[in-house]
């Protein structure tokens, strides 16, 4: 089946939404719930089945599967958008007696969710919708005459809590009617994106630490569950919890992730029960997915004959970039960089796959420019903005966190529209327009942008008073809450959300609204609208205005953060010769860390970039070759196999914080390609300028684009730099070589020596 599933839903819906539950405690948590069906057929040519559900669903008609898709129908504000998913059953149709069955999960829909487990956050019930149709007319519909049964062996499912499964139950007996709802289908859409589904498979090692647990090594950080293979005898137990890393004395924890007295539900224990049957039992999790590289086992079954295997899950992205160069740990860091994405793209991008899984705007605006060039995201991140426009505030707030996962208090109201995250609104569909030249992702979310710059116009004219000094005063945001330069390594988190509370965060708000403002203007001018881009640029070079005016000293900057030199040059918001003094200025501060960043979430992916940019080649390579904390090597020289939320993940007495699945920090990985091979695409126009350094030894970066395979790479032998560069069919490129000159080529593989 193609990963993108049919995108239209039935001409008229004959099914009805059907409960397959009996009254009951809510407080309660329910098992899950088994629908099914007999129906006659005869030959058919065609056969479609329409299905989505409130909770989860998996389907099977006669016994097979039906698709790949898992975790179905996908995560979305269910209450304004649920998606329906179509499939071709015409092969597993028989002539005669067939039967179609259903299971549901509790899933995002009413299971556990967010940093703060909320649960029943779209409703409290589980419902199927389900229309089977053959050679145009409708076979079976989900209505009163199915029968549904809470005595199959899935006694306990949850997204974060895990499953409990007993396989002793697995042939049902009991069943009893459904009952028919009126949700109505007024928020039912068709799907477009592409399916979550199993991905690599990793075998597991059995160890053993000093306290004497026994614990199974998958080798890889991933996201996904684990699949056991054990021969038992009826009744026998096992138990695996699922965790990132060892702690400081090689024991299993999950202390880094789990939110302990945050979480009301009692933490995130990422947990597998499992309750034997006679003989084989081939067993993995239906409704849960977590985030994990080891997993505990207790039992007492013998388990030297017992197999374990990881599973990835995530969206069926197929893998655009690879990068390898001479450095190994470098080559490493590629490799979390991709995997962190892996591990977060599971239908939207979230922010990582234990504690929270939530669609965080700032991690995507942070790395969507990385993304484009590491996998075919664009579906992925099309359905999220998607999230993003129905999340919307009505005065054009950009909510931080899309689509919802937890309940939403006053606190959530007052941190909602962060600049820098609620820019995401802008700045991933631009990421997505310049890697794959589709002007649609502009059209979709262009009402979106400007609401959002209008919220943040409007919030501009509130000057504090001891600002209003400044004659562009009105263009401003030295109010609102806003997370800043979030996560900076020497400035406690909780420190930078009191500040911003009481003063606001002036330099990096008003450098968002510059930046955002100036992209608009461009993308109306792109989509024909010249009146929108004349007001978008006037509102950029008024917030230009007041950024120099109170923010810098006739353009040049005072500071001791690396953050406020970054951001200034990556925005454009210095002129002529300022952006180089300012480089010179961050490259001193750099050296004066003993090559250490202390950047923070926003700017750090463009740290490297305005270094190199500005001749200081030499320092963003040590940079990304620093292996003491805060550097991208440190946590690699620590054995991480993802990139971890915080740089001291793991610290170096061993102890152990935070999520070590976290993208964000991974974006060093776009200046692998933009920067070091040099590969730089803006809608249909390349450029390659490599960034060399003898370092590295060599460099080679591969990028499937949406315009043909680009390849670049480098290599110093015997004194000699030399370049092959890889320009696909219908595309011309700019090579500019370190040297100074700029060859202009087209389609073909080039060879040049500097």
């Amino acid at each position: 089946m193609d990963n993108r599933l049919s995108q239209r839903l039935p001409e008229k819906w004959e099914a009805k939404w059907i409960d397959p539950e009996l009254p009951h405690d809510k407080k309660l948590r329910q098992p899950a719930s088994v629908l099914r069906r007999s129906f006659q057929a005869t030959r058919v040519s065609e056969a479609r089945l329409y299905i989505t559900c409130h909770g989860l669903y998996e389907a099977y008609l006669n016994g097979s599967r039906i698709g790949d898709f898992v975790l179905a129908p996908g995560v979305d504000d269910y209450r304004k958008r649920l998606q329906v998913q179509v499939y071709d059953v015409a092969p597993l149709l028989r002539e005669g007696k067939n039967e179609l069955l259903v299971t549901l999960g509790d899933g995002w829909y009413r299971g556990n969710n967010g940093i703060d487990g909320s649960h029943d956050l779209f409703g409290s019930d589980l419902a199927l919708l389900c229309q089977l149709e053959a050679d145009g007319k409708t076979l079976l519909a989900s209505d009163e005459q199915w029968e549904a049964s809470q005595e199959g062996p899935i006694r306990l499912n949850d997204m974060e809590l895990g499953e409990l499964y007993d396989a002793r139950r697995e042939a049902i007996t009991s069943w009893h009617p459904v009952t028919v709802r009126n949700y109505g289908f007024k928020n039912l859409v068709p799907t477009d994106t592409v399916i979550i589904k199993e991905q690599e498979r990793f075998s597991g090692k059995i160890l053993h630490t000093p306290n004497g647990e026994t614990v199974i090594d998958y080798g890889q950080n991933l996201a996904g569950y684990t699949e056991m293979r054990v021969m038992a005898k009826a009744g026998q137990r096992i138990v695996l919890w699922h965790g990132e890393t060892l702690d400081e004395n090689g024991n299993f924890t999950q202390s880094n992730y789990d939110p302990g007295a945050r979480n009301k539900n009692g933490g995130i224990p990422q947990r597998l029960e499992y309750i034997c049957k006679d003989g084989l039992n081939l067993y993995k999790p239906h409704f849960s997915i977590f985030g994990f590289r080891y997993a505990k086992v207790e039992t007492d079954i013998d388990l030297s004959n017992a197999e374990f295997t990881s599973f990835a899950v995530y969206s069926d992205m197929k893998q655009t970039g690879w990068f390898e160069c001479g450095n190994a740990d470098v080559n490493q860091l590629f490799h979390n960089s991709l995997w962190s994405m892996r591990s977060n793209f599971c239908d939207i991008p979230t922010d990582c796959p234990t504690r929270e899984r939530a669609g965080w705007t700032g991690d995507a605006g942070v790395f969507a420019p990385t993304a484009v060039y590491l996998m075919d995201c664009y579906p992925v991140l099309r359905k999220w903005l998607a999230e993003c426009r129905l999340a919307q505030e009505k005065n054009g707030k950009v909510v931080n966190i899309a689509p919802p996962n937890n309940s939403s208090g006053l606190i959530a109201k007052i941190i909602n529209g962060s600049a820098g995250w609620g820019d995401a609104c802008v700045l991933v569909p631009w990421a997505l327009y310049e890697a794959y030249g589709r002007k649609e992702i502009l059209e979709e979310n262009y009402e979106m942008m400007t609401r959002w710059l209008a919220f943040c116009e409007r919030r501009a004219r509130k000057t504090r008073r001891k600002n209003r000094s400044n004659p562009y005063h009105r263009y401003l945001v030295d109010n609102g809450f806003h997370f800043g330069e979030w996560l900076e390594p020497d400035v406690p988190s909780m420190d930078a959300m009191r500040r911003s509370m009481s003063e606001g965060a002036p330099e990096v708000a008003t450098a968002y609204l510059f930046r955002s403002a100036s992209l608009v203007s461009q993308i109306a001018d792109i989509l024909g609208k010249p009146q929108d881009a004349a007001k978008y640029a006037a509102l950029a070079g008024n917030a230009h205005k007041a950024y120099r005016y109170s923010l810098t000293d006739n353009g040049v900057i005072t500071s001791d953060r690396q953050c406020a030199y970054v951001r200034p040059i990556a925005f454009g918001l210095l002129e002529g010769d300022e952006a180089q003094a300012a480089a010179d200025a961050l490259d001193d501060l750099v050296r004066q860390n003993h090559y250490r960043l202390n950047t923070g979430f926003l700017s750090t992916p463009d740290l490297c970039r305005v270094l190199a940019d500005h001749g200081h080649a030499d320092t963003a390579y040590k940079l990304l070759l620093q292996d003491t904390c805060p550097g991208w090597l440190y946590a690699v020289k620590k054995g991480a196999t993802t990139i971890w939320e915080t740089w001291d993940g793991i610290r170096e007495d061993g102890t152990v914080h935070d999520s070590l699945n976290h993208y964000s920090y991974g974006a060093i990985a776009g200046w692998l390609f933009a920067g070091v091979c040099g590969i730089r695409l803006s809608a249909g126009k390349l450029t390659i300028r490599p960034c060399c350094d003898p370092s590295l030894g060599y460099a080679k970066a591969v990028w499937d684009s949406p315009r043909g395979r680009i390849q670049s790479a480098w290599r110093f032998t015997d004194g000699r730099l030399l370049f092959d560069i890889t320009v696909p069919e219908n595309l011309e490129a700019v090579i500019c070589l370190p040297d100074g000159r700029t060859e202009p080529v087209g389609a073909g593989t080039h060879h040049f020596e500097s």
